[in-house]
C-alpha cells in the first residue's frame, strides 16, 4: 500500500507540473499578438486588436464611403488601386511604424501612405476616433477616382469639408470648422500633423480680407505652399456649393474652364449666372450666417441655429456585413513590413524583419518576398526583384499580386532603360491573369495596353487603355498613352484633341511630350513613322535634306543621286493596320509547316488567319504553339487580307 500511495503521489505531481507548464505555455501564446482580417464589402482591415474594434474601423470606413456617395449622388464608386488598412491596438506598436517629423513620430493617430502600386491607411486604435486622421486623405482619394478633373480649390475645399465628419452608429454630421475639431489637425496640409500648435481657425481667417474668386480659382502653390486663407476660403466655397445645391453649376464651370478653355471670370458668369465679384459676395453672405463655432463641436444629433451642419443617415452595424479571418503572425508581420519599407526612415528595419521571416522555412511566405521585390525595384535592382518574385511564385503560383509585380518589374526596367519591354509575352500573360482576378486594377490595364502595343496589337491595346482611363479618369499619363496608341494606329483625328488637352498639363513631362507629339504630327502623317525613329526604320529621308541645289548638269546628277539614296533599299514596310478578333479557335492547319492557318469563329463570321512560321509567332497564355489546338478561346491580332482572312501578329490563348 505505501508503495501504491507513493506511485499515486508521483503521478499526481507529474500531472500537476505538466498542467502548470501547459498553462504557462498557453499564457505565453495568449500574450502574443493574434492578428485577424476584418473584411467588409469595400475594405479589408488587418488588426492585432479584437474583433469588435476591427469591425468598428470597417464600419467607419464604409460610412465615409457611403456619405461621399450621398454628397455626389454616385450610385457606384470605384477604387482602382489596392488600399490596405492596418489598425494597431497599442500606441507602442503604432509609434514603431509611424512616419517621423523632425525625428519624432507624428502626433496624429493615423496616416495615409500613397504609392504607385498600392495605398495604405494605418491607424492607432489606442486613440479615440483615429479614423478621423485619414478622412481628409480618403476624401481626396475618392475624388481622384470618382469625379472629373477640377481645380485645386475644389478638391481641397471638399477634403476640408469631409474631414469635419463626425460619425456614430446611428447618426452622422458634417459641416463644422475642421480646425476646431481635430487637435492634431490635418486641416493645413502644408503643416505637419505633429505641429506643436494647431492651425488657425478657418472661421477666424474668413473674418479677414478674402482672395478675389478668380485668384482663388487659379491659384498655384508657391515655394511655401498655399497661404492659409486658400484653405479656409476653399472650405467655405465648397460648403456653399454643397449646401446651396450648386454642384451642378460647379460641374458646368469646370467644363467651360477645363475643356473649352474659357477664361475663369467668363466661366463663372456663364456657369453661376453672376460675376466673380457677385459670386464672392454670395459666399460671404452665406458665411456670415454661419453660427459662431466654439472649440468643442456639437455631437452628432445636435442641431445648428443656422442649419449649416448637415445630418446624414449613415450605414449602421447591421448594414455592414463582414467576415473575420485569422492571420498567421509571420504573414501579418510581413504585411506590416511591406508598408514600413515604403517609409525611408523605417526601410532598414522593415528589410531586417522580412529577411528574418524568409530565413525560417516555417515562416517563409509570399508576402515577404513580394515586399522585398518592391524594395529591389526601388533600388533599380531588377534581377534581384525577379529572384524574389520567382521564390514567391514557387510558394504560391496563384497569388495575384506576385503576377502583378512580375509584370511591374519588366515595365519599370523598360522605363528606366528607355527600351522595349523584355519578355513582353510573359508580361502579357501575367497581366491577363491579374485583370481576370482584379478587373478594377487600373494600372494593370495600362501596362497590358502598352505590352500589347509593343506586340503589335493596336486595337487590343486601345481596348485595354480605355478601361484604365474609365477606372482612373484623372490620370493624364493614361490619356497620353491612349493618344500615342492612336498615333501608332494612325488615328490622327482621335489623337489630336487628346494632345491639345494635355499640352497645358500642370505635369511637366506630360505637357512636354504632348507638345512634341503635336509638333511631330505633320511629319508622322506624311511619312507614317515617328520622326525619332532611325533612318532604316523611317523610310525616305526628309526631302528638305536631299533637295537638288540647282542649275548645272553636275548639280542635277548630285540631286538625282541624293534622291536615289533617299529611296529605301529594303522593301516598303507593311503599313496595314493591326486589328484584333475575339472568338473560338476551331482548327489549326499545319499541313504546310512551319506555316499554319488558324480558323477562328465569332458570332458573326469565321476568320482564317495565317502565320509564315508558328515557331516565331508571339504567344500569350501558352508556352508553345500546338497544331492540335481546338475549341480554344483566343484573342488574335492580325493584319487584314480580305474580309475573312489575314496575317497573324500575335495570339492570346485564354
Amino acid at each position: 500500500m505505501p508503495r501504491i500511495r507513493l506511485l499515486a503521489r508521483c503521478l499526481f505531481l507529474a500531472v500537476l507540473l505538466f498542467s502548470v507548464a501547459a498553462s504557462s505555455v498557453g499564457s505565453t501564446r495568449n500574450s502574443e499578438p493574434k492578428w485577424i482580417r476584418v473584411s467588409s464589402a469595400h475594405f479589408s482591415v488587418l488588426t492585432d486588436a479584437n474583433e469588435k474594434k476591427g469591425r468598428e474601423i470597417s464600419l467607419r470606413l464604409e460610412q465615409m464611403r457611403d456619405i461621399f456617395s450621398q454628397l455626389f449622388l454616385k450610385a457606384k464608386l470605384q477604387l482602382p488601386e489596392p488600399l490596405d488598412v492596418i489598425a494597431l491596438q497599442s500606441d507602442e506598436e503604432y509609434i514603431r511604424v509611424a512616419p517621423l517629423r523632425q525625428g519624432q513620430p507624428i502626433s496624429a493617430p493615423g496616416f495615409f501612405l500613397p504609392g504607385d502600386d498600392r495605398n495604405y491607411i494605418v491607424l492607432d486604435l489606442a486613440a479615440e476616433d483615429s479614423w478621423r486622421a485619414i478622412s481628409h486623405d480618403l476624401a481626396r482619394l475618392l475624388l481622384n477616382f470618382n469625379y472629373p478633373p477640377t481645380q485645386e480649390w475644389f478638391d481641397e475645399g471638399f477634403a476640408q469639408y469631409f474631414s469635419s465628419l463626425r460619425l456614430g452608429d446611428n447618426q452622422a454630421q458634417a459641416g463644422g470648422d475642421p480646425t476646431q475639431s481635430l487637435p492634431w489637425s490635418h486641416a493645413l496640409p502644408s503643416q505637419s500633423p505633429a505641429a506643436a500648435r494647431p492651425p488657425q481657425s478657418f472661421t477666424e481667417l474668413l473674418n479677414r480680407p478674402w482672395l478675389p474668386m478668380p485668384e482663388l480659382f487659379t491659384m498655384h502653390p508657391g515655394a511655401a505652399g498655399y497661404p492659409p486663407i486658400f484653405y479656409a476660403q476653399s472650405w467655405i466655397v465648397m460648403h456653399y456649393l454643397l449646401h446651396q445645391n450648386k454642384l451642378s453649376d460647379a460641374g458646368a464651370y469646370f467644363g467651360l474652364v477645363q475643356i473649352r478653355k474659357v477664361p475663369v471670370e467668363q466661366a463663372i458668369q456663364q456657369a453661376f449666372g453672376v460675376s466673380g465679384a457677385q459670386f464672392e459676395e454670395g459666399v460671404k453672405d452665406y458665411f456670415h450666417q454661419f453660427p459662431p463655432l466654439a472649440a468643442a463641436q456639437p455631437k452628432p444629433g445636435a442641431t445648428s441655429s443656422g442649419g449649416q451642419l448637415s445630418q446624414f443617415p449613415p450605414l449602421g452595424p447591421l448594414d455592414v456585413a463582414g467576415s473575420v479571418q485569422d492571420v498567421g503572425d509571420a504573414q501579418a508581420q510581413a504585411l506590416v513590413a511591406e508598408m514600413s519599407v515604403r517609409l525611408p526612415e523605417h526601410r532598414d528595419q522593415g528589410e531586417k524583419t522580412l529577411a528574418t521571416i524568409i530565413a525560417d522555412p516555417k515562416t517563409d511566405n509570399v508576402m515577404a518576398h513580394r515586399a522585398l521585390a518592391w524594395v529591389r525595384m526601388e533600388k533599380k535592382e531588377f534581377d534581384q526583384a525577379d529572384e524574389e518574385l520567382a521564390r514567391a511564385r514557387e510558394l504560391d503560383g496563384k497569388d495575384t499580386w506576385t503576377h502583378y509585380y512580375l509584370a511591374l518589374v519588366k515595365f519599370r526596367a523598360a522605363q528606366l532603360g528607355q527600351k522595349p519591354i523584355e519578355g513582353v509575352s510573359n508580361m502579357i500573360q501575367d497581366l491577363v491573369f491579374v485583370v481576370d482576378k482584379e478587373p478594377d486594377l487600373a494600372e494593370a490595364h495600362n501596362m497590358l495596353a502598352l505590352a500589347r502595343l509593343q506586340g503589335g496589337g493596336v486595337h487590343s491595346a486601345t481596348e485595354a487603355i480605355k478601361v484604365a482611363i474609365q477606372l482612373s479618369p484623372r490620370n493624364e499619363q493614361y490619356v497620353l498613352n491612349l493618344a500615342q496608341i492612336d498615333l501608332a494606329g494612325k488615328k490622327w483625328d482621335d489623337a489630336t484633341p487628346l494632345l491639345e488637352r494635355l499640352k497645358d498639363s500642370s505635369t511637366p513631362h506630360i505637357a512636354q511630350t504632348a507638345r512634341k507629339n503635336l509638333e511631330d504630327l505633320p511629319t508622322l502623317k506624311k511619312y507614317g513613322v515617328l520622326p525619332q525613329q532611325s533612318p532604316s526604320q523611317a523610310g525616305p529621308a526628309n526631302p528638305a535634306q536631299t533637295a537638288p541645289r540647282t542649275a548645272t548638269d553636275s548639280d542635277a546628277d548630285d540631286a538625282s543621286a541624293a534622291q536615289n539614296e533617299a529611296v529605301p533599299s529594303e522593301p516598303v514596310p507593311d503599313r496595314r493596320k493591326v486589328q484584333f478578333v475575339r472568338g473560338k479557335l476551331t482548327k489549326v492547319d499545319c499541313s504546310q509547316a512551319p506555316a499554319a492557318i488558324l480558323t477562328v469563329r465569332t458570332n458573326s463570321r469565321t476568320m482564317r488567319l495565317r502565320t509564315d512560321n508558328y515557331k516565331s509567332l508571339l504567344l500569350v497564355g501558352a508556352d508553345e504553339f500546338s497544331c492540335d489546338w481546338t475549341d480554344r478561346a483566343v484573342v488574335a491580332n492580325y493584319k487584314a487580307g480580305g474580309k475573312a482572312d489575314g496575317d497573324l501578329v500575335s495570339v492570346e490563348v485564354q
